[in-house]
This record gives structure tokens, sequence and C-alpha cells, in this order.
């Protein structure tokens, strides 16, 4: 097999294609309406701070409406014009992840693929690589994505529009979140990179987020994933995730022999992909779609990515043993 015809090759095109169109997006296109954000009623998973982006991520809208209407409506007892904003952009993202489900992260997402790329220039160093996070440290790394998103997306934007804390807490995470430095670097916008000194609260934030870019790269060289494990996208796609067409699919019973290749094989570290299962769907919390662990299962149709009824692709043992020869890892032949 050559290493250009596997599915990870296939995703990482889709990837690199997704990566031009969601940063360089309004380069493409020459109207007002399409140059300001061409998709704001689709929202993705580009930055807004990228003036020359192509979508628009969905955690903004929700920090601003939580920050500016949301909060009215304890103040102004107008629910229809406070939660219809937020009905809206839940109402896009709910659209996208029927169609996309979870692979929105695996398969689009500008800062998942600048990671893997990261994470192959250390295999280029031959920087040792941490293969899995152990069982221990996923449990106390798991609820951090949680915590972000209650606090840094809904509850202190919330907090500010009520006046309780500063408006510099309106939009915290994107305060934080390294994708805006990574897309705005990416267009030469040096801007993101600073600390602002306007206030401590401002202060502390900013040099949260360089300290947060900088620590992402240098996991990526020898951890899988780093941002993606703590990402506040994954709580919200959580919510949604049962209703989406895409999905993975384990279909074990006798023909699954334990082998582990799949969590091995996971760049989340799911263990629990590995445990029996028949005919369940089995996209965890923690899930991108990415379909390694497809690719790396030598049982016949024990796993599948499926579309709606349709199954987009198995594992069979040939490919697995066709895989394994271009990427070596300690998998059961």
């Amino acid at each position: 097999m050559d290493k250009f015809l596997t599915l990870t090759a296939f995703r990482r095109v889709v990837q690199l294609f997704s990566f031009v169109f969601l940063v360089y997006g309004a380069l493409f296109f020459t109207t007002f309406y399409s140059a300001d954000k061409l998709t704001t009623n689709l929202p993705s998973l580009s930055c807004a701070y990228d003036k020359q982006s192509g979508d628009y991520c969905a955690l903004i809208p929700l920090q601003h409406q939580a920050h500016h209407r949301i909060s009215g409506a304890f103040s102004e007892l107008d629910l229809i014009s406070a939660l219809l904003p937020t009905a809206i952009t839940l109402g896009g993202f709910f659209i996208l992840i029927v169609i996309l489900s979870k692979a929105f992260c695996g398969w689009t997402c500008p800062l998942g693929f600048f990671q893997e790329v990261i994470t192959m220039v250390g295999k280029k160093l031959k920087i040792k690589q941490i293969d899995s996070l152990t069982k221990e440290t996923l449990k106390k790394v798991r609820p951090i994505k949680w915590f972000i998103f209650a606090f840094l997306v809904l509850i202190f934007p919330l907090l500010a529009g009520l006046g309780f804390v500063g408006h510099e807490l309106g939009n915290p995470f994107c305060s934080i979140c390294p994708s805006r430095i990574l897309t705005t670097l990416a267009v030469g916008d040096m801007t993101q990179i600073y600390v602002d000194n306007s206030n401590t609260t401002y202060m502390i934030l900013s040099l949260l987020a360089d300290l947060l870019f900088g620590l992402m790269i240098a996991l990526a060289l020898f951890v899988r994933q780093p941002f993606c494990r703590i990402c506040p996208m994954l709580p919200l796609q959580s919510v949604f995730k049962k209703v989406g067409l895409l999905k993975l699919v384990k279909d074990g019973g006798n023909k699954c022999d334990g082998c582990n290749n799949c969590a091995k094989a996971c760049p989340m570290d799911i263990y629990e992909i590995s445990e029996k299962a028949e005919n369940k769907n089995i996209t965890f919390n923690d899930c991108t779609l990415c379909g390694r662990c497809v690719e790396f299962c030598p049982d016949d149709n024990v796993l599948k990515l499926k579309y709606g009824p349709i199954n987009l692709f198995s594992s069979s043992n040939e490919y697995f043993k066709k895989r394994n020869k271009i990427e070596k890892w300690s998998y059961k032949q």
C-alpha cells in the first residue's frame, strides 16, 4: 500500500484544504457580505480575529451573546430578543453537527491540523514520542474541557454582562485561545502576540494566551493533540453527538479479540474503544472521528465509519497489514 493512499493521508488532504479555506477564505470572495465572514450563520472553527478568514467559530458568538444578550434577559425580561441570537447560533451549529458530527474537529479544524503537523515535525526530528497517556492522566485531563466550556464560554461572560465581574471577562476563552494566535499569524498579523497591560485582568489573560500557545507547540512535538484534549468545542459537540449522521460503530461480538490496537492508534487515547460492543455507536465525547482506530483494527468489519446507514470505511485484516507496514507501532499482526 502506498502511504499516500491511506485514510489518514486522505484526511490530511481534507485538513489542508479546510485550513486554506477557513483561514484565507475571505480572499476568494469579493462581496462585502462574504468577505465579512462568509458563513457567520454557519459557525465552524475559524477565528473571528483573523480578518481574512472564510468562516466563524461558534464559541465567540456564544460568549458575546452570554455577555450582551442573555444577561439582558435578567434585567429587561425580554426573553425573545435575548435568546433568539443564541438559538440561531446553536441551530447553525446543530446543522453542522448533523452533517459532519465530530469529524468537524478531526477533518476540518485548523488548530487540530496544526498540532498534527507539529507532531510529524517532532517525529522527523526523532523526538521521543509518548504513544499514549495513562488512564490516570486522562482522568485528570478530561474534565478540564468541561471546566473551560462552563466557566470561560458561559459563566464568566454571563457574569460580566450582569456586572458581577469586569467586562474584560466578556469573552475570556477567545482571550486565551491558541487558534486566535495561530490563524492571525498565518495571515501575517502579529498583533495577537502581545502582553496587554491596560489592566491586571487583561495582562493575565494575554500572558496565559502566549503561554498556552507556546506550551501547545512544545507538547505537540511529542504528545498527540495536546490542546484538543481540553478544547471546549468537544463539550459543545457532545450535546448533539447522537444526532450526527457520521459515526463510529463497533460490531465486535466474538470477532473482536481485544488486541487494543484501536486504543493505541487513537490520538485522543480513548481506551473505551477497545471495550466489547455489538453494532453500537461508540462515538465517545473525545472522539474526533479521525478513523485511525478503524485503520489499525486487524479484525474484519469490527470497526466502521458510517454515514447514516452507509458504510464508508470498515476495518479489515488485509488493509491493517498493509497499513501497519507504513506506520509501525506495537500493533498485533
